[in-house]
């Protein structure tokens, strides 16, 4: 009698074990491990785009920049040149990694082209920025935006960004984040937007 009540009582238990192993090895072959990681990046991704205002194919909104040691600058009076927009911060580790290529790989490399590259600090007064300067050594110009209107015109969030103008004011690429390999494609269609004339 004894025997008969333990084989009963198992018998339910040997099946929910059984339904149980089973849903989880149908869990397990179901299971994609690069959209499970892919999903923090799709939203990060998604972010980024509905927080860029000018992408590119859009004309760049005509802005006028402070420029930390020189006369202002109009965007809508450098047409005819091709123009990089940069925003930064002094805060940010990949717009201080970016910028220690700016002078030899963007400056110095277009030097006497049709090119200007105007690094502009979001949110920042000339204070900051001057501190900042001194620290790295850096001596090329720099535009203040300490109340981010010029930011705001181009996006709602996320440093560094870059921003690639033709000659007719078009932008042509719009950037966000640093990887060397990316800066290096930059460079690429600067050169390219440079010479299409």
């Amino acid at each position: 009698m004894k025997e008969r009540r333990k084989q009963k009582m198992s018998t339910p238990l040997l099946m929910v074990l059984l339904v149980v192993l089973v849903a989880a090895f149908v869990m397990l072959l179901m299971w994609n491990p690069q959209s499970a990681t892919a999903r923090p990046q799709d939203d990060q991704q998604a972010k980024i785009e509905q927080s860029t205002l000018i992408k590119e194919g859009m004309m760049a909104p005509d802005f006028k920049v402070e420029m930390f040691d020189g006369p202002d600058i109009r965007l809508s009076e450098l047409r005819g040149k091709v123009v990089l927009v940069n925003f930064w911060a002094t805060w940010c580790p990949p717009c201080r990694e970016e910028l220690t290529y700016v002078q030899a790989d963007l400056i110095d490399r277009f030097k006497g082209q049709d090119f200007v590259f105007i690094p502009i600090a979001r949110g920042e007064d000339y204070g900051t920025v001057a501190a900042f300067r001194k620290r790295m050594g850096y001596t090329f110009p720099m535009g203040l935006d300490p109340d981010q209107s010029i930011y705001r015109q181009f996006a709602s969030n996320y440093i560094p960004r870059n921003f690639l103008i033709d000659r007719e004011g078009r932008v042509v690429l719009a950037s966000v984040g640093f990887t060397k390999a990316e800066f290096v494609e930059m460079v690429k269609l600067i050169e390219k937007t440079i010479n299409n004339k």
